[in-house]
């Protein structure tokens, strides 16, 4: 028997699944996030699932919000993954270089971005790692576009904005 930890990080780090761009608000603060772990979870009803890393902005403000948006960028849309992926809602405000409309809830709904569904949250699971999860059930999709999607390849040579080691882990 391999290694367990090894391998498994080896056989998903050879997936080459799509990325996404998270986006929520609550009030006045809009946050973001370029996420690689998401998921349809239901068919009746449709539910879908998001993993959002305790290190990020993002989960904060998604902690306390309803209403997301969920998109799926395509594989000319690399600048707007880096941005969401590089940056830290912490430090830049990711929307003042992009552009934007308001939506559902006041979620920002990227306008080069328009591949997506609006989701309200229906459960936030945390179960003790470095990542929780979103469980969205959609309202709202789009879908404009046909061809390639961005995928988990196409940016692994991003620097997150956080390092692992800000991911907060359980005491």
């Amino acid at each position: 028997m391999g290694d367990p930890p090894g391998a498994f990080h080896e056989l998903m780090g050879d997936l080459d699944h799509p990325m996404v761009i998270v986006t929520t608000a609550v009030d006045d603060v809009r946050a973001g996030c370029l996420v690689g772990f998401h998921a349809q979870c239901g068919i009746d009803p449709a539910l879908y699932t998001v993993w959002l890393s305790k290190a990020n902005h993002t989960y904060r403000i998604g902690a306390l919000a309803d209403t997301f948006a969920v998109h799926f960028p395509r594989t000319g849309d690399r600048a707007l993954a880096e941005l969401f992926g590089t940056e830290t809602g912490n430090q830049v405000d990711k929307f003042e270089r992009c552009s934007w409309t308001p939506g559902p809830g006041g979620v920002p709904l990227l306008d080069d971005c328009p591949d997506r569904f609006i989701g309200c949250r229906t459960a936030l699971l945390d179960p003790g790692a470095d990542h929780v999860c979103l469980i969205l059930s959609p309202v709202e999709a789009y879908q404009r576009h046909h061809g390639e999607w961005l995928t988990f390849a196409q940016v692994a040579d991003l620097e997150a904005g956080h390092p692992a080691e800000d991911r907060q882990r359980p005491a």
